[in-house]
């Protein structure tokens, strides 16, 4: 059936020929519904970004845990461009064979051109780092209105300064931010109050070269054959310049192996907390005590274990209020069974896979990285997981939960054709990369070509898509918490500085509205503690929100 589509896109009104499934399935209340499908993109969009990992055969840890992607605007012309981190070779990791590839790896930075094309602005931006890639987050850390650039590797990081005329420059030596470990996660936050995004880094092995006692059929030694390493974190002084607190803010642990972390404020308390997901270990949640330190509550909490008291593979973490009851909730993507950890408020989570069909969605496939985003627009926070072996090339499909407002509804078998190929997929980012109000999906494949998956038909129900712009409180406005309210029911999201495994995802924070409008009311809680309401909003518009200044 050929549906034709009026997308509102920034006043513009484009006609788009899709095909749409006339009846996907039955929602919670047993009426038919019409879903989106996600289209891929990205040969026509111009992006020939080849991921590698320096060689030839994947033949140890090293090779199979990168890498990330960040959605942002770099250039600040409205539209949503794409990073795309890369391995390279190293001696002593790569096999020999690989060595020809050496030179030509690096990262890449493709500039949305507001047509459906993109353009690879790499060298002239000046951000083409040839190190071994894992991960990105994007923040604007010395507040002058831009977004800068922290990758993590193999080896020492990198923080690149938008310099605001579109190149960026590397500070990270004078920044003093360059961790000589081996990084994965990262995040900005303003952990302290001071207006100044801080950083927190996860840190994964001590990798060993001569380490060969493994057994065979699994390809090469896995994480407990290595020593873990602790994560760092950084206090921003404001002039460009960071310092280490890890031991001073309490969140050193030697052995910790980090393959994501995300900052947010689980408590409701106006302060960020942290919450690391590690690999075949406990996971940590640092509350945020409010005076510059921080405990691990993990265990307490509900959230150091899975769903029957085990340590999983836990990948990226993703925070979201999947079942709006105005508390960030949290996602782990893992080997086995994904964890979905409910915040039940007073400090407490219960884990809720099994419960909402995720961890039957999940059990048969190894998941690196999670999205919670409202993809048809109805006012819930759906999942997006990718998927792919972990030790061998082997090709695993991606996964779309539909969230029916009681449980996860897998429907991945019935949203395109392409969303059913099959990938060795790592990290993941979401966002409204074509300016049509629903949001689209950017995959990293290990040693293989990205994917854009372009939403078409998410738009057939109402949105807002908010950018929030401190003013006391950091640029950013991260850490901001907003509530939306449409048709009578709330909706609650925070603004945080990276999202899924290794990635970063558009940071305007997006509301699907339904069948409403309207926004009857959208209260945001600024990071500076302010308040502030507007009333009365008009769906489908980028809103941009400016944190007022002193009474």
């Amino acid at each position: 059936m050929k549906t034709t589509i009026k997308r509102a896109t920034r006043g513009l009104t484009v006609a788009l020929a899709v095909c749409l499934p006339l009846i996907l399935h039955l929602n919670g209340q047993g009426e038919e519904v019409k879903l989106p499908i996600l289209v891929d993109v990205t040969e026509q969009a111009g992006i020939r970004f080849v991921h590698s990992f320096g060689d030839d055969h994947l033949s140890n840890i090293v090779e199979t845990t990168g890498a990330g992607v960040a959605l942002f605007d770099y250039d600040g012309d409205g539209h949503v461009d794409i990073y795309l981190v890369n391995g390279c070779y190293l001696n002593g990791i790569s096999d020999p064979s690989g060595r020809e590839s050496a030179d030509a790896l690096q990262n890449a930075l493709y500039r949305n051109n507001g047509d459906g094309t993109f353009t690879d602005v790499t060298d002239k931006a000046g951000v083409g780092h040839k190190g071994f890639g894992m991960g990105v987050c994007v923040a604007d850390y010395d507040n002058d209105g831009d977004a800068d650039l922290y990758v993590t590797n193999f080896g020492p990081n990198v923080l690149y300064r938008n310099n605001g005329d579109g190149t960026f420059t590397d500070v990270t030596d004078k920044a003093g931010v360059g961790v000589d470990s081996w990084s994965t996660g990262c995040t900005f936050f303003d952990y302290d109050g001071d207006g100044n995004l801080d950083l927190y880094v996860g840190n994964y092995l001590q990798y060993d070269t001569a380490y060969s006692y493994y057994y065979p059929g699994n390809g090469f030694p896995g994480p407990l054959s290595y020593q873990g390493r602790p994560d760092v974190l950084y206090r921003n002084r404001g002039d460009g310049t960071f310092e280490d607190v890890t031991k001073a803010a309490g969140v050193y642990n030697p052995e910790g192996r980090a393959m994501g972390v995300v900052a947010f404020d689980f408590d409701d308390d106006g302060d960020m907390d942290i919450f690391v997901s590690n690999d075949a270990m406990e996971n940590y949640l640092y509350r945020n005590n409010g005076d510059g330190t921080f405990t691990n509550v993990a265990q307490t909490a509900g959230t150091a274990f899975g769903q029957n008291g085990e340590t999983g593979s836990s990948m990226g973490p993703e925070v979201g209020d999947y079942d709006s009851d105005g508390l960030m909730d949290v996602l782990v993507p893992d080997m086995g069974y994904a964890s979905l950890y409910r915040n039940a408020g007073q400090g407490i989570f219960e884990e809720m896979s099994a419960r909402t069909g995720l961890a039957a969605a999940t059990g048969q496939y190894t998941s690196w990285s999670g999205s919670f985003f409202d993809f048809d627009c109805e006012g819930r926070l759906d999942i997006f997981l990718s998927n792919g072996d972990s030790r061998f090339l082997e090709p695993e499909e991606a996964l779309l939960l539909l969230n029916d407002g009681n449980r996860f509804l897998n429907v991945s078998g019935r949203i395109g054709p392409d969303f059913q190929k099959k990938y060795v997929g790592r990290g993941s980012a979401v966002g409204d990369l074509d300016g049509d109000g629903d949001l689209d999906v950017v995959v990293q494949n290990l040693n293989s070509r990205p994917r854009l998956l372009r939403n078409d038909g998410g738009n057939l129900n109402h949105w807002l898509l908010i950018r929030a712009v401190g003013t006391r409180s950091n640029r950013d406005a991260i850490g901001a918490r907003i509530r939306l309210t449409a048709g009578g029911t709330t909706q609650t999201r925070d603004v945080v500085s990276n999202s899924g495994y290794l990635s970063h995802s558009d940071r305007r924070v997006h509301f699907g509205l339904g069948s409403n409008e309207k926004a009857d009311r959208i209260e945001i809680r600024w990071p500076s503690g302010r308040r502030q309401v507007l009333e009365n909003i008009r769906a489908n518009q980028v809103l941009t929100i400016t944190e007022p200044g002193p009474q």
